[in-house]
């Protein structure tokens, strides 16, 4: 009802101005599940808040890492999250009651943790100085499948010097972005030396391999279809990709071809990306700037710019765009606040009475043949009772365009979360006493085990300060 009531809305394909500021601590990365009813944001101090789009208020708060929130993936069914930090482990959560379902832990910090697409059991990692690793958790024990960085070489006949000088250069590959392909039996992943490869998730080799930017690739994101990949790198362009059907049979890696599709720069401020992301229907591309408070967005059928989001006056960091409507999410890098972009609904007073329309100019009315016609008082009375006996649905709920796709036919629905201190986001003001507020200062309000630390060795403190005073008398 509330789709059909703002059509002219929906046809808007890109936000246009901020309507929404939620905060929860200081956010580093966002990340929307599949129905586009909950996002998902990480923090410094390590803890995952799940927010419900609807009321824009915080549904889960999980805590388990000590270190900031470095990524995030969602399960299909939206049941399960994937949370990865800078404190070298990985968690992923149980939604149903909020618990830690399975952590892994790994010999650095962690670049990007993604979840297969139909297990969520399994997930690929990005690592620091490390090489990429492929996790399966379906056993009572994790296991860790380590897989190659260097890219496939096609020259076998080469010399000994020229192989030489090759195995030098792969000896500093490193992968820094995978994602998986839609299927979820190739893994995609860039290097640090700006080379993709396609890996076999099941051979656990590279098939395919291609230099494809000039620097470090730091984001690879993929359409809904999986067919196009974006790749921001830090030589300040963002170059979207057309991707073969890995899921043919007669798949030949010699033949993989993955021709270029366009380049997004910003020739004259030589601007650098700092997080960029496709549009829910691939159509559009949207970035965020590296000193800069603006983002940007592009159109793919023509490659040029058509909008730059004016918001506050603050660096964007990870950018995400709601996977059904025109919503774009950023959270910003110095104060941690989350923006959310959409358009501004227009205000249509039809909606309110289905036989009212509304005209620009004067439109000759012709009646129906017995729409004035009088009727007895007892027809009329009839007709009404009639109506009222009725039985009206008022429970089943109309699915809408993609919004509400149950995976299975059963989706998963969060549970209601009763405790209000769990619920309650962390404003920037503190009310004091009654129409007194106060600034909250920067480490106030800060859970978890970090302020339990704190509390025993202030009590350690104190008790070792009186004992010092103890001997000195």
């Amino acid at each position: 009802m509330n789709l059909l009531l703002s059509d002219d809305y929906l046809l808007q394909d890109y936000p246009e101005n901020i309507t929404n500021t939620i905060r929860s601590g200081h956010t580093t990365c966002l990340r929307f599940n599949r129905k586009g009813d909950y996002l998902a944001s990480g923090r410094v101090d390590g803890t995952v808040v799940v927010w419900d789009l609807e009321t824009m208020g915080v549904a889960r708060k999980l805590r388990g890492h000590r270190a900031a929130i470095t990524s995030l993936s969602w399960s299909r069914c939206g049941r399960y999250l994937l949370s990865a930090c800078q404190g070298w482990r990985a968690v992923l959560w149980d939604l149903q009651d909020g618990t830690r379902f399975r952590e892994v832990r790994f010999r650095a910090p962690i670049y990007t943790a993604d979840l297969h697409p139909w297990n969520h059991l399994k997930f690929v990692a990005s690592i620091f100085d490390e090489p990429p690793c492929l996790v399966d958790m379906t056993g009572p024990s994790d296991v860790k499948h380590t897989l190659p960085s260097a890219p496939k070489r096609t020259n076998t006949d080469a010399d000994a010097a020229t192989k030489e000088k090759q195995a030098k250069e792969d000896a500093k590959q490193m992968t820094t972005a995978t994602v998986w392909a839609a299927t979820g039996d190739h893994i995609l992943a860039g290097t640090n030396k700006g080379r993709f490869n396609i890996i076999d998730a099941n051979a656990r080799e590279i098939i395919w391999s291609e230099k494809i930017c000039s620097s470090v690739v730091t984001t690879l994101r993929l359409t809904g279809s999986g067919r196009e990949l974006l790749v921001n790198s830090q030589d300040r362009i963002i170059r979207t990709f057309h991707l073969p059907n890995l899921a043919a049979e007669d798949l030949d890696p010699d033949t993989i071809q993955m021709p270029l599709e366009h380049k997004f720069q910003d020739v004259v401020n030589r601007l650098s990306w700092n997080h960029v992301t496709f549009s829910a229907t691939g159509e559009y591309v949207a970035a965020s700037t590296y000193n800069n408070h603006e983002l940007y967005i592009w159109e793919r059928n023509h490659g040029s710019l058509v909008r730059m989001l004016e918001g506050p006056k603050e660096e964007q960091g990870v950018i995400e765009w709601h996977p059904h409507r025109a919503v774009l999410a950023a959270c910003g890098l110095e104060t941690g606040r989350i923006y959310i972009w959409s358009v501004t609904t227009p205000q249509r007073w039809s909606a309110l009475a289905p036989d009212f329309v509304e005209v620009e100019e004067n439109v000759e009315y012709i009646e129906k043949e017995d729409e004035f016609d009088i009727h007895p008082q007892e027809e009329i009375n009839k007709r009404r009772l009639d109506q009222e006996d009725e039985d009206i649905d008022v429970l089943t709920l109309d699915p809408s365009k993609g919004y509400d796709e149950d995976i299975d036919g059963a989706g998963f629905r969060m549970p209601v979360l009763f405790n209000l201190g769990e619920s309650d986001s962390e404003e920037e003001f503190v009310t004091v006493s009654t129409g007194t507020v106060r600034r909250r200062s920067l480490g106030e309000g800060q859970e978890g085990e970090a302020a339990d630390e704190e509390k025993t060795t202030a009590g350690k403190k104190t008790a070792a300060t009186k004992g010092t005073r103890g001997r000195k008398k």
